[in-house]
């Protein structure tokens, strides 16, 4: 199964900037590998659903990142400790 998630670059980078993404609704994550690291943002009801799958975590994601289709893999993911909540995830180039 194929997954496309829709995503936008970050400008704002740190902890402040990435608390204020996640009470908006949005995720933080990084795309990074053999290209220069990319940091992004993506809404949070784009990712929750999806993942519960379990092809999600071996399968290559394509993230339309401004417009550009870029073929991902999830590297790592972190979650809130209690809420369902994704916090930031982390993608490899595939």
């Amino acid at each position: 199964m194929s997954y496309t998630i829709q995503a936008t670059t970050r400008t704002e980078i740190g902890k402040g900037s990435s608390r204020r993404l996640r009470r908006e609704g949005k995720v933080p994550g990084v795309i990074y590998g053999v290209k220069a690291p990319v940091s992004i943002m993506f809404d949070h009801k784009d990712i929750i659903n999806v993942q519960t799958n379990d092809d999600f975590y071996t399968s290559e994601l394509t993230i339309v990142l401004d417009g550009e289709e870029v073929k991902v893999r999830v590297q790592a993911m972190q979650r809130h400790a209690f809420k369902p909540v994704i916090e930031h995830v982390d993608f490899v180039y595939a």
